[in-house]
């Protein structure tokens, strides 16, 4: 822009801050063409994108003049020459022009923000008028709810249906030329009926009360006579005692077993039912009684109101003055909570399994009742004392007589697998830290209950007599199997530990006339110190042996040699074939594992059951194969010498066994079956 132009705008603007008042009235009196300048008027008038292009060209001149002022300065142009003064006030009227577009921009800013802040407030005023009318429509929309929600009083009458009101209501009541075009007309017609209705219905009832005050009443006088006949057939009862006892008919006891037995618990009473039963038809020597405080099984059995109406004034003292004490530490409860999971119901099961010998197996039968499981205790009385064998200690010991009476049962932990989650609620870390107190929980024993806790089959709440029924018969005969087969060892044993080994007449066919090795000793030991013996790790190690077996060790000799056999013995004898592992103590140490005849050895005699077991059912089966140890120990000593040298034999074990070959194969194996009745051992 130059600086004509500028001459000619700035003499078109009048300042109000310019001039003197004389001047400015002179310009007044001669009426001349007078404008006011006002920036806010020339920026409505003005386009922005235009004050742009005017800004970039502004600063575009500013920057040429100053390089044009540096290029005169550089050329040797002085201070105040006129190009340079000439330049300089070109400069100054671009930064005026600058100014003012800054001025301009800043006015725009403004009225910007002045816009916006009056759209905000139109905005708010119209969001406050928008919730003004949210809130009267929520207002209304809950009004009419309520409207539609309420519900008259006839609504909760149960009315007879349309179709039957106007099939039976009388024409003054149902008036259908009404009711069928006005619903409310209707509605009302048939509340007229149902209170028709009631009324007889009442009619009805009090005559229906009449009658049953007759009825009661007749049935009091039959009560009276009823009562009247009781103490006559109770000394009729009496009187016949005697003839009872004669005839084995204890009805009197069986009748009060009966009362009894309502208060058992349901697992209890189906084995309480299911015991007689099987007795009455399969076994006559069994008996079932029951025992317990049938009183406090009474208190359980009744419903609570009547308990707490039962308390006396003096109880419920008591009771409040125990809440008023001060409350027990942590482990007190958690005490008192265990004793109270482990609870027992108060009456209890006793079934007697009789021997022909006079022996008696007790079974003691307990329900824990929170645990809604069955334990059982075990107890063995004999016509005859049974205490002079020490090894056959264990033999009929309560805490193991039942162990692993089915396969895998050790009856350590409950079969409920709902009670871990209860133990873990109380502390209780495992069950077989109260076994001794409580009992043992087999998985027979719930079935013989009708309690039934497998995976296989579906979980059923309360006991089942089908559960027991079918497991009743299998399991008596186990456990009269279980006792017979511990009586026949504690009376072997007697023997042995006198170093006399018994076999039957009927098993003498197996063995020959003379049996030269003896049995010197015979011994329990622990399962620790069986696990010690070197010449047993193969049979830990296969897991043939477990904690629940019993262990011995027999010692047989001849002269200078020693056989030492480790004896592992199954709860389940004689099903389960008790287990020979030998070590040989002449000229050395041999054992199964090093020399071949000595596992042979211990093949006969734990193999070969079929032919040990003597008579059914195989109670002879230990003592056999001891027998059988003794003559093999013959064969291997008088038959060693001519393996070795082929001499008739040392002096020491001269030949008294008749062998048809004395080794056989590479191994060089001796003949150690015997052959009846010719009387010669020969090989397999």
């Amino acid at each position: 822009m130059s600086s004509e132009t500028l001459k000619k705008r700035k003499a078109k603007v009048i300042r109000s801050d310019g001039g003197t008042p004389e001047t400015k009235r002179g310009r007044g009196e001669g009426e001349q063409d007078v404008r006011m300048y006002n920036e806010e008027v020339e920026l409505e008038g003005r386009d922005p994108e235009q004050d742009y292009n005017l800004y970039k060209s502004t600063c575009e001149a500013l920057a040429k003049l100053m390089a044009e002022i540096q290029e005169l300065k550089a050329n040797g142009a002085k201070e105040g020459s006129a190009e340079v003064e000439e330049r300089r006030r070109q400069g100054c009227v671009h930064f005026i022009t600058l100014k003012k577009l800054n001025r301009l921009a800043h006015m725009r800013l403004k009225k910007g923000r002045d816009q916006t802040h009056e759209a905000k407030q139109r905005v708010d005023v119209l969001h406050l008028q928008l919730q003004n009318l949210l809130y009267e429509v929520m207002h209304l929309q809950k009004e009419i709810g309520k409207c539609l929600e309420f519900k008259s009083q006839h609504e909760e009458i149960d009315l007879v249906s349309v179709d039957e009101f106007f099939k039976d209501a009388p024409a003054e009541i149902s008036r259908p030329h009404l009711t069928k075009e006005d619903p409310h007309q209707l509605t009302l017609a048939r509340l007229d009926w149902e209170l028709e209705q009631r009324k007889r219905l009442a009619e009805q009832y009090k005559s229906s009360l009449c009658t049953k005050e007759t009825i009661l009443k007749g049935i009091e006088l039959k009560k009276e006579y009823l009562g009247s006949l009781q103490p006559g057939l109770q000394a009729v009862m009496q009187a016949s005692l005697p003839v009872q006892k004669y005839l084995s008919m204890p009805i009197a006891h069986v009748q009060k077993q009966a009362e009894v037995a309502c208060h058992l618990p349901p697992p209890l009473y189906v084995l309480f039912v299911q015991a007689n039963a099987y007795g009455q038809a399969c076994d006559k020597n069994l008996t079932v009684s029951i025992s317990g405080d049938v009183d406090e099984a009474k208190a359980l059995s009744r419903p609570p109101e009547d308990s707490q109406d039962d308390e006396s004034d003096s109880d419920a003292e008591e009771e409040q003055q125990n809440t008023k004490r001060r409350r027990a530490t942590v482990g007190v409860q958690l005490d008192d909570k265990r004793k109270e999971m482990l609870k027992r119901h108060p009456l209890s099961l006793c079934v007697d399994l009789k021997c022909k010998d006079g022996s008696v197996l007790h079974l003691f039968f307990y329900y824990l009742m929170n645990l809604n499981i069955l334990t059982v205790k075990a107890k063995v009385s004999t016509s005859v004392d049974l205490s002079g064998a020490v090894s056959a200690g264990e033999l009929l010991n309560s805490e193991s007589l039942l162990n692993c009476l089915y396969a895998s049962d050790h009856g350590q932990e409950t079969p409920n697998p709902g009670n871990r989650y209860q133990f873990d609620k109380v502390g209780i870390a495992t069950f077989a830290d109260y076994v001794s107190e409580l009992g043992h929980p087999y998985i027979w024993v719930q079935s013989l209950g009708g309690l039934q806790f497998s995976s296989d089959s579906p979980q059923t709440e309360g006991a089942r007599s089908s559960v027991s029924a079918s497991h009743m018969e299998a399991t008596m005969k186990l456990l009269r199997g279980r006792l017979q087969s511990r009586l026949a060892l504690h009376k072997q044993f007697s023997s042995l530990e006198h170093s006399i080994v018994p076999v039957s007449s009927e098993c003498q066919h197996l063995f020959p006339a003379k049996v030269v090795s003896r049995l010197a000793r015979w011994t329990m030991m622990s399962y620790q110190e069986f696990t010690e013996l070197s010449f047993v790790q193969h049979v830990v190690k296969a897991g043939l042996v477990k904690e629940t077996d019993l262990f011995f060790m027999a010692i047989v000799e001849r002269g200078t040699a020693r056989l030492q056999s480790a004896v592992v013995l199954n709860p389940r004898y004689p099903e389960i074939t008790p287990l020979f592992s030998l070590s040989l103590l002449w000229k050395g140490e041999r054992s199964g594992r090093t020399d071949d005849n000595l596992r042979a050895m211990e093949s006969e005699v734990n193999v070969f059951r079929s032919e040990l077991q003597g008579p059914r059912p195989g109670l002879q089966l230990l003592t056999n194969q001891i027998q059988r140890l003794c003559v093999c120990l013959d064969v291997y000593l008088e038959t060693e010498s001519q393996v070795s040298d082929g001499s008739e034999g040392p002096r020491e074990f001269p030949r008294e066994k008749m062998c048809l070959r004395t080794a056989r194969g590479p191994n060089r194996l001796k003949p150690f079956k015997y052959n009846h009745p010719q009387g010669f051992f020969s090989h397999r």
